[in-house]
């Protein structure tokens, strides 16, 4: 398993595939059966005993194929009993992710900036850039700069790709004020307090070590249950709510799709609040056209 880790490229996917493999090998053991000898059905039998959305099962199916496809290219095994399990379908049109209205959504940019500078840089970082979770938390101090004029952050996408996006005047200042700079670069003067330094990450803990996506998912529930908002609040909450806010002030689906770093322009339409709305259907256009 060790050598499987060691070739994933996104430290977020290694994360979540091991987390599914430890819970299947964990199956496996409990019903006697060996994790290079099994065949597909008795990962038809696992597949059973899973529960969650399909999107979820879905993902768990892949890291175990994952495994199996790199199995083989080692001459480990000679099988994928995962390449032909059936996998749930998927609603590629639709998100079951809890987004926030406008006024939910600077409620809680209040109470972050009420709670402390951290919090704060967080929320409005993800709220006013649709990045994810993984995208914020894996820049450094280095990855914050400028470009023609913009305040910008360097990110890695899904896929390891690199991508500068655009941080705008609310989420800047709550980042500078969090790193405490007034919005020049970061250049460590020996004796400065502050232990954002060159090469850090961007979002730490007191302690200096790197801010876990599960305090930051903590953080962000905590918020928006201080902020009356119900449901179960995350991350991609508010990554949702930047992209249905910036569809319905008129964004294109092509500049939205480029913002949040989507290589299929389905997923950014299931955003698209609009798109059921049967006053905007075409049938007028082409109606009004032939008139």
């Amino acid at each position: 398993m060790a050598a499987w880790q060691l070739a994933q490229t996104s430290r977020h996917t290694l994360v979540a595939y091991t987390r599914h493999l430890n819970h299947y090998c964990t199956w496996l053991d409990a019903m006697g059966f060996d994790l290079l000898s099994v065949r597909r059905v008795h990962v038809d039998g696992y597949r059973h005993t899973l529960v969650g959305a399909p999107s979820t099962i879905a993902r768990t199916l892949a890291a175990l194929s994952s495994f199996y496809k790199y199995a083989i290219a080692e001459g480990a095994t000679a099988l994928n009993p995962v390449a032909t399990v059936v996998r749930p379908a998927i609603d590629a049109d639709h998100s079951t992710t809890q987004g926030l209205t406008r006024d939910q959504a600077r409620t809680l940019l209040a109470v972050a900036r009420a709670d402390d500078p951290r919090s704060h840089a967080l929320v409005a970082l993800l709220l006013f850039t649709g990045i994810r979770i993984g995208e914020a938390l894996g820049a450094s101090t280095t990855d914050y700069g400028h470009d023609a004029g913009h305040r910008t952050l360097t990110i890695r996408r899904k896929g390891g790709k690199s991508a500068k996006v655009a941080v705008p005047a609310p989420a800047a200042v709550a980042l500078n004020e969090y790193l405490g700079t007034n919005g020049a670069e970061l250049i460590h003067v020996l004796g400065h307090s502050t232990h954002h330094l060159i090469g850090q990450p961007l979002f730490t803990t007191n302690t200096g070590r790197p801010w876990q996506r599960s305090e930051a998912f903590r953080t962000i529930g905590r918020l928006a249950g201080k902020a009356g908002i119900q449901g179960r609040i995350g991350p991609h909450s508010l990554r949702h709510t930047f992209a249905t806010i910036a569809l319905d002030t008129g964004t294109s689906l092509h500049a939205l799709q480029d913002s949040m770093g989507h290589a299929d322009p389905r997923t950014t339409r299931r955003y698209d609040r609009a798109r059921n709305n049967l006053a905007k259907s075409a049938s007028y256009d082409v109606a009004r056209a032939l008139a």
